[in-house]
């Protein structure tokens, strides 16, 4: 594929400075980008790599206008690169059709235009939309649906009646409709809570390899569209994700737990069961959230703290050490004068 400059400004809102007719071929990092390739800079302290790319274009923030190639002006230097990789790496759509090594159920429908690997099993009553790839080992239970344009990659599980939109990827070992840890107590014993329900995931999803996403013990787990999850994260029964929220890997979160819209939890993020976070919350790598979290606001620290107020703790931890050292010696100080004060009062009773 070959695009000229102009054009690629045309798509992503920019504007040239140079020559706009030159043609690009691919795109690549500042580092390893070639001739005929388009790179960009996010942030101006890079600069100096202007000189050094053999890039043949770059795609610079709205504040640098000169440079001795062409350029690509946006607002979002980094939005726009992503927009043109992701038109050179995308590669049409082809079928492969159905493996005879596939399984089957002669009571699923299939959508049209399916790439099904060998080993892939669909059971009874499944519906597959158009354009569904299948890689080998996918696993999908009875009842279940898959929307059009979808990609599941090797070894994904779909327990029964799991509900998966369109233009959803589930990356390797992705398993969902698991049954929900769910027990209770009978004397001495644990009584395992039957799991009822089922999961739903809305269109343009994406879960990373070895993600888990429970069935919910009755009703639904849903995760609403455009929700983007890491590798190794756990869901557990019952949680609803807001649209559009980002959960990154390790992150775990307790049965019932409501997540707004928009919401970031950061690496090994633990939410306990039953809260509510707010719409357009951040919350910080390793926080821990054992409450409702308001909307519109950054969370950090474990037990998870309004971030300035975290910043206002955590520089005092350093300090602990020596606070305590002075602590004791007014200890010691308020000791001595107290026995100080009490030797004159009893001074003064003699007399």
């Amino acid at each position: 594929m070959k695009k000229r400059l102009k054009e690629l400004a045309e798509m992503v809102g920019g504007e040239v400075l140079g020559d706009g007719e030159i043609e690009i071929v691919g795109a690549g990092s500042i580092e390893a980008a070639k001739a005929g390739e388009i790179t960009f800079i996010a942030n101006p302290k890079y600069l100096s790599k202007l000189k050094e790319t053999q890039a043949s274009a770059v795609i610079v923030s709205k504040e640098i206008r000169e440079a001795q190639k062409p350029l690509l002006s946006v607002e979002n230097p980094l939005l726009a690169f992503t927009k043109i990789l992701t038109l050179f790496v995308t590669l049409p759509y082809q079928s492969r059709g159905i493996d005879p090594g596939a399984w089957i159920s002669p009571s699923a429908h299939l959508g049209k235009d399916l790439s099904v690997y060998p080993y892939v099993y669909i059971g009874d009553r499944c519906r597959i939309g158009d354009r569904v790839t299948l890689f080998p080992g996918v696993y999908i239970g009875e009842d279940s649906v898959i929307g059009e344009d979808s990609v599941l990659y090797p070894n994904v599980t779909l327990y029964p009646r799991s509900i998966i939109g369109k233009r959803v990827i589930l990356h390797s070992g992705v398993v969902i409709g698991a049954d929900g840890f769910g027990y209770v107590k009978d004397e001495m014993k644990n009584l395992k809570i039957p799991q009822m329900g089922r999961v739903i995931i809305e269109d343009d999803v994406e879960l990373g390899a070895n993600t888990t996403v429970d069935r919910a013990t009755f009703g639904e787990t849903i995760i609403r569209r455009g929700v983007k999850i890491d590798n190794l994260v756990q869901i557990a029964h019952n949680v609803e994700i807001g649209e559009d929220s980002l959960i990154v890997a390790q992150v775990g979160i307790a049965g019932s737990t409501k997540i707004g819209k928009n919401v970031i939890l950061a690496g090994q993020v633990g939410v306990v069961d039953h809260v509510e976070i707010g719409d357009n919350v951040r919350v910080g790598a390793q926080s821990g959230v054992p409450y409702n979290l308001t909307s519109n606001r950054a969370y950090t620290g474990s037990p998870a703290l309004p971030h300035q107020e975290f910043l206002r703790a955590i520089t005092t931890f350093p300090k602990l050490p020596e606070m305590r050292r002075s602590l004791l010696d007014l200890e010691k100080r308020l000791k001595k004068l107290e026995e100080l004060i009490h030797s004159k009062e009893k001074e003064k009773e003699d007399d």
